[in-house]
Protein backbone atom coordinates (compact mmCIF):
# COMPACT_ATOMS: atom_id res chain seq x y z
CA UNK A 1 0.00 0.00 0.00
CA UNK A 2 1.46 3.33 -0.84
CA UNK A 3 2.10 6.41 0.96
CA UNK A 4 -0.97 7.92 -0.59
CA UNK A 5 -3.27 5.03 0.15
CA UNK A 6 -2.27 5.60 4.07
CA UNK A 7 -3.13 8.66 3.85
CA UNK A 8 -6.06 8.44 2.59
CA UNK A 9 -7.70 5.24 4.84
CA UNK A 10 -6.48 6.96 7.87
CA UNK A 11 -8.25 10.49 6.85
CA UNK A 12 -11.45 8.22 6.41
CA UNK A 13 -11.02 6.28 9.63
CA UNK A 14 -10.56 9.18 11.70
CA UNK A 15 -13.89 10.73 10.02
CA UNK A 16 -15.66 7.51 10.89
CA UNK A 17 -14.36 7.26 14.22
CA UNK A 18 -15.85 11.19 14.77
CA UNK A 19 -19.83 10.15 13.14
CA UNK A 20 -19.43 7.77 16.15
CA UNK A 21 -20.12 9.75 18.75
CA UNK A 22 -22.97 11.29 17.10
CA UNK A 23 -24.83 8.42 15.88
CA UNK A 24 -23.77 5.10 17.45
CA UNK A 25 -25.61 2.44 15.56
CA UNK A 26 -23.95 3.06 12.14
CA UNK A 27 -23.25 -0.23 11.02
CA UNK A 28 -20.14 0.89 8.82
CA UNK A 29 -18.53 2.28 12.04
CA UNK A 30 -19.43 -1.09 14.01
CA UNK A 31 -17.71 -2.58 11.68
CA UNK A 32 -14.52 -0.87 11.39
CA UNK A 33 -14.49 -1.80 15.57
CA UNK A 34 -15.20 -5.19 15.42
CA UNK A 35 -12.58 -5.89 12.66
CA UNK A 36 -8.62 -6.17 13.55
CA UNK A 37 -7.19 -3.27 11.17
CA UNK A 38 -3.84 -4.43 9.14
CA UNK A 39 -1.87 -1.86 7.04
CA UNK A 40 0.60 -3.84 4.64
CA UNK A 41 3.10 -1.75 2.86
CA UNK A 42 4.97 -3.50 -0.08
CA UNK A 43 8.72 -3.00 0.05
CA UNK A 44 8.47 -1.76 -3.89
CA UNK A 45 6.10 0.79 -2.86
CA UNK A 46 8.34 1.88 0.50
CA UNK A 47 11.03 3.04 -2.13
CA UNK A 48 9.53 4.20 -5.46
CA UNK A 49 11.85 4.97 -8.39
CA UNK A 50 11.49 8.01 -9.47
CA UNK A 51 12.48 8.07 -13.21
CA UNK A 52 12.89 11.56 -15.84
CA UNK A 53 10.33 11.78 -18.35
CA UNK A 54 11.26 14.35 -20.45
CA UNK A 55 9.28 15.77 -23.13
CA UNK A 56 12.56 16.87 -25.36
CA UNK A 57 15.38 13.96 -25.66
CA UNK A 58 17.96 14.88 -23.72
CA UNK A 59 20.11 13.48 -20.79
CA UNK A 60 18.82 11.61 -17.62
CA UNK A 61 20.03 10.29 -14.24
CA UNK A 62 17.28 8.91 -13.12
CA UNK A 63 16.71 5.44 -14.65
CA UNK A 64 14.14 3.32 -14.63
CA UNK A 65 16.24 0.11 -14.22
CA UNK A 66 17.86 1.28 -10.95
CA UNK A 67 16.61 -1.17 -8.73
CA UNK A 68 16.18 -4.13 -11.21
CA UNK A 69 18.23 -7.29 -9.46
CA UNK A 70 19.71 -8.24 -12.65
CA UNK A 71 20.95 -5.01 -13.15
CA UNK A 72 22.41 -4.43 -9.57
CA UNK A 73 23.92 -8.16 -10.72
CA UNK A 74 25.42 -6.82 -13.92
CA UNK A 75 26.88 -4.14 -12.33
CA UNK A 76 28.62 -6.00 -9.47
CA UNK A 77 30.01 -8.44 -12.03
CA UNK A 78 31.40 -5.48 -13.82
CA UNK A 79 32.84 -2.97 -11.18
CA UNK A 80 30.48 -0.54 -12.98
CA UNK A 81 29.06 1.39 -10.31
CA UNK A 82 29.37 4.93 -11.28
CA UNK A 83 26.93 6.28 -14.03
CA UNK A 84 28.81 8.00 -16.76
CA UNK A 85 25.88 9.36 -18.95
CA UNK A 86 22.44 8.60 -19.82
CA UNK A 87 20.09 9.48 -22.56
CA UNK A 88 16.71 9.64 -22.98
CA UNK A 89 15.73 9.97 -26.91
CA UNK A 90 11.54 10.77 -26.84
CA UNK A 91 10.02 9.56 -29.80
CA UNK A 92 7.63 11.32 -31.48
CA UNK A 93 4.60 8.86 -32.86
CA UNK A 94 6.76 5.77 -33.82
CA UNK A 95 4.45 3.29 -35.99
CA UNK A 96 3.90 0.04 -34.65
CA UNK A 97 6.67 -1.54 -36.31
CA UNK A 98 9.54 1.09 -35.73
CA UNK A 99 8.22 0.94 -31.74
CA UNK A 100 8.06 -3.26 -32.10
CA UNK A 101 12.28 -2.88 -33.32
CA UNK A 102 13.28 -0.40 -31.05
CA UNK A 103 11.91 -2.40 -28.37
CA UNK A 104 13.26 -5.74 -29.61
CA UNK A 105 17.10 -3.96 -30.37
CA UNK A 106 16.56 -2.30 -26.64
CA UNK A 107 16.77 -5.74 -24.98
CA UNK A 108 19.43 -7.21 -27.07
CA UNK A 109 21.82 -3.70 -26.27
CA UNK A 110 21.20 -4.19 -22.40
CA UNK A 111 23.63 -5.91 -20.58
CA UNK A 112 26.47 -5.72 -23.18
CA UNK A 113 30.03 -5.06 -21.88
CA UNK A 114 32.76 -3.37 -23.94
CA UNK A 115 36.11 -4.10 -22.47
CA UNK A 116 38.55 -1.62 -22.08
CA UNK A 117 40.16 -1.05 -25.72
CA UNK A 118 37.31 -2.10 -27.08
CA UNK A 119 34.90 -1.10 -30.04
CA UNK A 120 31.36 -1.40 -29.91
CA UNK A 121 29.62 -2.50 -33.18
CA UNK A 122 25.75 -2.66 -33.11
CA UNK A 123 25.79 -4.45 -36.40
CA UNK A 124 27.98 -6.90 -35.37
CA UNK A 125 26.40 -6.85 -31.40
CA UNK A 126 22.61 -6.95 -32.29
CA UNK A 127 22.65 -7.53 -35.86
CA UNK A 128 21.13 -8.35 -38.59
CA UNK A 129 17.84 -7.38 -38.27
CA UNK A 130 16.09 -9.23 -39.70
CA UNK A 131 12.78 -11.26 -39.83
CA UNK A 132 14.10 -14.48 -38.80
CA UNK A 133 15.66 -12.78 -35.42
CA UNK A 134 12.32 -11.14 -34.70
CA UNK A 135 12.19 -7.92 -36.18
CA UNK A 136 9.15 -6.67 -38.21
CA UNK A 137 9.26 -4.02 -41.50
CA UNK A 138 9.52 -0.51 -40.52
CA UNK A 139 10.36 3.08 -41.83
CA UNK A 140 13.33 3.59 -42.68
CA UNK A 141 15.22 6.83 -45.02
CA UNK A 142 16.01 5.47 -48.61
CA UNK A 143 17.76 9.26 -49.92
CA UNK A 144 14.80 11.59 -50.25
CA UNK A 145 12.32 8.46 -50.02
CA UNK A 146 10.70 6.85 -46.85
CA UNK A 147 10.33 3.25 -47.28
CA UNK A 148 9.72 -0.48 -45.43
CA UNK A 149 12.77 -2.46 -44.67
CA UNK A 150 13.76 -5.48 -42.13
CA UNK A 151 14.12 -3.79 -38.86
CA UNK A 152 13.33 -0.31 -39.89
CA UNK A 153 13.89 1.74 -36.40
CA UNK A 154 16.82 0.53 -34.85
CA UNK A 155 18.47 3.79 -35.89
CA UNK A 156 16.62 5.26 -32.72
CA UNK A 157 19.12 3.40 -31.04
CA UNK A 158 22.40 3.73 -32.81
CA UNK A 159 21.12 7.84 -32.49
CA UNK A 160 20.55 7.24 -28.25
CA UNK A 161 24.03 5.32 -28.16
CA UNK A 162 25.78 7.97 -30.31
CA UNK A 163 24.74 10.59 -27.65
CA UNK A 164 26.05 8.62 -24.78
CA UNK A 165 29.40 7.89 -26.19
CA UNK A 166 29.76 11.68 -27.49
CA UNK A 167 28.55 13.01 -23.07
CA UNK A 168 30.60 10.14 -22.12
CA UNK A 169 34.08 11.54 -24.14
CA UNK A 170 34.65 8.00 -25.96
CA UNK A 171 36.33 8.04 -29.35
CA UNK A 172 33.67 7.13 -31.89
CA UNK A 173 34.75 4.80 -34.85
CA UNK A 174 31.83 5.33 -37.16
CA UNK A 175 28.95 7.21 -37.20
CA UNK A 176 26.76 8.31 -40.26
CA UNK A 177 23.92 10.61 -40.30
CA UNK A 178 20.54 9.75 -41.90
CA UNK A 179 19.94 11.41 -44.94
CA UNK A 180 16.93 13.35 -44.35
CA UNK A 181 16.75 14.85 -40.54
CA UNK A 182 14.75 12.86 -37.70
CA UNK A 183 12.24 14.36 -35.57
CA UNK A 184 13.82 12.64 -32.19
CA UNK A 185 17.44 14.38 -31.95
CA UNK A 186 18.54 17.62 -32.83
CA UNK A 187 20.71 18.36 -36.16
CA UNK A 188 23.85 16.42 -36.13
CA UNK A 189 23.56 14.23 -33.12
CA UNK A 190 21.72 11.06 -35.34
CA UNK A 191 23.36 7.71 -36.63
CA UNK A 192 22.00 5.74 -38.97
CA UNK A 193 22.96 2.02 -39.51
CA UNK A 194 22.61 -0.62 -42.33
CA UNK A 195 23.46 -4.01 -41.75
CA UNK A 196 26.48 -4.84 -44.17
CA UNK A 197 26.60 -1.04 -44.46
CA UNK A 198 26.39 1.22 -42.75
CA UNK A 199 27.57 0.62 -38.74
CA UNK A 200 27.59 2.67 -35.48
CA UNK A 201 31.01 2.09 -33.50
CA UNK A 202 32.69 3.61 -30.43
CA UNK A 203 36.00 2.74 -28.77
CA UNK A 204 36.23 2.17 -24.82
CA UNK A 205 39.41 4.40 -24.56
CA UNK A 206 38.94 4.06 -20.73
CA UNK A 207 40.94 1.17 -18.63
CA UNK A 208 38.04 0.34 -17.12
CA UNK A 209 34.60 -2.32 -18.87
CA UNK A 210 31.83 -0.43 -19.54
CA UNK A 211 28.42 -1.51 -19.08
CA UNK A 212 25.10 -0.56 -21.17
CA UNK A 213 22.21 -0.72 -20.03
CA UNK A 214 19.03 0.21 -22.21
CA UNK A 215 14.94 0.18 -21.85
CA UNK A 216 11.98 1.34 -24.14
CA UNK A 217 9.44 2.61 -21.26
CA UNK A 218 6.40 3.90 -23.30
CA UNK A 219 8.02 6.45 -25.93
CA UNK A 220 11.10 7.03 -24.02
CA UNK A 221 14.01 5.09 -24.94
CA UNK A 222 16.28 5.16 -22.59
CA UNK A 223 20.35 4.16 -22.65
CA UNK A 224 23.07 4.60 -20.29
CA UNK A 225 26.53 3.67 -19.72
CA UNK A 226 28.40 2.59 -16.45
CA UNK A 227 32.14 2.88 -15.70
CA UNK A 228 34.40 3.53 -12.21
CA UNK A 229 34.63 7.60 -12.74
CA UNK A 230 32.42 10.37 -14.17
CA UNK A 231 33.51 11.67 -17.45
CA UNK A 232 34.18 15.45 -17.84
CA UNK A 233 31.41 18.02 -18.89
CA UNK A 234 30.49 17.81 -22.44
CA UNK A 235 28.49 19.93 -24.72
CA UNK A 236 27.29 19.85 -28.22
CA UNK A 237 27.72 22.91 -30.43
CA UNK A 238 25.96 22.86 -33.52
CA UNK A 239 26.86 25.57 -36.86
CA UNK A 240 23.20 25.01 -38.94
CA UNK A 241 23.77 26.56 -42.50
CA UNK A 242 22.07 25.91 -46.24
CA UNK A 243 18.74 25.62 -44.72
CA UNK A 244 16.17 23.78 -47.59
CA UNK A 245 12.34 24.77 -46.67
CA UNK A 246 10.54 21.20 -46.72
CA UNK A 247 8.41 20.22 -49.74
CA UNK A 248 4.86 19.63 -48.83
CA UNK A 249 3.42 16.68 -50.73
CA UNK A 250 -0.54 16.05 -50.88
CA UNK A 251 -2.59 12.91 -51.06
CA UNK A 252 -6.11 12.76 -51.90
CA UNK A 253 -7.85 10.33 -49.59
CA UNK A 254 -11.66 10.20 -50.05
CA UNK A 255 -12.62 9.55 -46.41
CA UNK A 256 -12.20 12.53 -45.08
CA UNK A 257 -15.18 15.35 -45.09
CA UNK A 258 -14.72 17.93 -47.96
CA UNK A 259 -12.21 20.22 -47.23
CA UNK A 260 -10.61 18.68 -44.13
CA UNK A 261 -6.76 17.59 -44.69
CA UNK A 262 -4.96 15.29 -42.10
CA UNK A 263 -0.95 15.75 -41.42
CA UNK A 264 0.72 12.03 -42.25
CA UNK A 265 4.11 13.53 -41.66
CA UNK A 266 5.41 16.62 -40.40
CA UNK A 267 8.32 17.91 -42.82
CA UNK A 268 11.38 19.17 -40.90
CA UNK A 269 13.81 21.33 -43.49
CA UNK A 270 16.93 20.43 -44.76
CA UNK A 271 20.30 22.03 -43.90
CA UNK A 272 24.31 21.36 -43.93
CA UNK A 273 25.57 21.24 -40.04
CA UNK A 274 29.03 21.32 -38.50
CA UNK A 275 28.82 19.79 -34.95
CA UNK A 276 31.47 20.31 -32.01
CA UNK A 277 31.84 19.65 -28.72
CA UNK A 278 33.56 21.40 -25.91
CA UNK A 279 34.95 19.25 -23.16
CA UNK A 280 36.09 20.85 -19.55
CA UNK A 281 37.97 18.91 -17.44
CA UNK A 282 38.11 19.05 -14.06
CA UNK A 283 41.63 20.73 -13.96
CA UNK A 284 39.25 24.06 -15.67
CA UNK A 285 40.81 23.57 -19.21
CA UNK A 286 38.63 23.24 -22.15
CA UNK A 287 39.46 21.26 -25.37
CA UNK A 288 37.20 21.64 -28.28
CA UNK A 289 36.06 18.24 -30.99
CA UNK A 290 35.14 18.59 -34.11
CA UNK A 291 32.60 16.00 -35.30
CA UNK A 292 32.25 17.14 -38.64
CA UNK A 293 29.53 17.62 -40.80
CA UNK A 294 26.03 15.98 -41.97
CA UNK A 295 23.96 17.15 -44.53
CA UNK A 296 20.32 16.56 -44.69
CA UNK A 297 17.70 16.57 -47.61
CA UNK A 298 14.36 18.01 -46.54
CA UNK A 299 11.44 15.78 -44.99
CA UNK A 300 8.58 16.43 -46.90
CA UNK A 301 5.15 17.34 -45.10
CA UNK A 302 3.07 14.43 -45.95
CA UNK A 303 -0.74 15.62 -46.06
CA UNK A 304 -4.01 13.74 -46.60
CA UNK A 305 -7.01 16.00 -48.14
CA UNK A 306 -10.32 15.54 -49.52
CA UNK A 307 -11.18 18.23 -52.55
Amino acid sequence: MSKEKISAFLANLAMLLALESYNPERKDVNAIKEESIEIKIDEAEQEEVRIDEPDISGTVNNLPWEKDEEFLKAQKENHANTLMAAYCAVLIDPLPGEEFNVQLAAKSVKGIVVPPGGIFSQNQLIGPYTKERGYKMGASFAGGNIVQTEGGGVCKIASTLYNVAILCDLEIVERHNHSMPVNYVPYGQDATVAYGYKDFKFKNDKDYPILIWSELVGHRLYIGFYGQEKPPEVKWHHKIMDKVKAPVHYKINKELDEGEERVILKGIDGATVESMVTIKYDSGEIKTKNLGISRYLPLPYVIEINQ
